[in-house]
């Protein structure tokens, strides 16, 4: 199992990857920012989830201005959203780390409504969404309102945790601490970065795009199919789109013969 632990602050992702040449492949771009500085082999995964879990302990007192001492923490569980774009690479089986993205959240079960929050929060909360900020910003993770871009919390002090048999991402130990947004919203820009609880996000991660590097050349990539949740009405798969590496010396039509006005 392979760990990241990041602080307050937006740490930098040493993963491997250098500036990709102007001549690679546009698509995946960062997975195209191979191991050219470091002349690596191996087995280089795009993966985003497939499915998942995110539980927010809050202190809803605090969010609602009642009393400075903490009190019990409220639990709100969410499911996250299947295919949600929030990728991160491995590079064999290695968590290397997250990119920017997000992933969508569905309150699940009645520990999601019911609860006195703040209006703000309670109006957003079936379309939230935690996402994942470049490396610029001044925190790592934050949790917003998916349609507006309104900022709830930062996280800090969260770890991620990476296992690769089963192909799933932990991401544990978060602190959430007020953003500046909100505070204002609730009435007390004094509580900018205060602490009011913890979160923990479960997902299981499934490959976008698998690449086969020989001493930090590309030499094969395949983009494999999505997987979506099951369901009898659903479809276990989404056909992707094929991929061909390498050189084509020559490609012509003879005749024009057709099936179904395909060639």
């Amino acid at each position: 199992m392979s760990k990241l632990t990041l602080t307050g602050l937006a740490l930098p992702l040493f993963l491997l990857f250098a500036s990709p040449p102007a001549s690679a492949p546009k698509a995946f771009g960062a997975t195209k920012e191979t191991a050219e500085s470091q002349r690596q082999t191996g087995t280089l995964q795009k993966m985003i989830v497939e499915s998942g879990s995110v539980t927010m302990d809050l202190d809803v007192n605090r969010l609602n201005g009642i009393g400075s001492v903490p009190g019990r923490p409220t639990t709100l569980q969410f499911a996250v959203a299947a295919n949600s774009f929030f990728p991160i690479l491995v590079f064999n089986e290695l968590l290397r780390g997250p990119e920017p993205g997000s992933m969508a959240l569905i309150p699940s079960g009645v520990n999601a409504s019911g609860y006195s929050l703040p209006m703000a929060l309670g109006a957003s909360l079936k379309q939230l969404a935690i996402e994942k900020l470049s490396s610029g910003e001044a925190f790592d993770l934050a949790v917003r309102d998916g349609k507006t871009g309104f900022t709830f919390f930062y996280i800090e002090g969260h770890q991620y945790d990476y296992d690769a048999t089963g192909q799933l991402l932990s991401i544990i130990g978060g602190r959430l601490l007020i953003s500046q947004e909100f505070a204002s919203a609730l009435g007390w820009p004094g509580d900018v970065s205060a602490a009011v609880g913890r979160i923990s996000i479960g997902a299981a991660m499934q490959p976008i795009e698998i690449d086969r590097l020989v001493n930090g050349e590309l030499k094969s990539m395949a983009i494999p199919p999505l997987r979506y949740g099951v369901g009898s009405e659903t479809p276990t798969l989404v056909p992707g789109p094929d991929v061909i590496v390498g050189d084509l010396p020559e490609m012509a039509q003879y005749g024009n013969d057709t099936v179904n006005h395909l060639v």
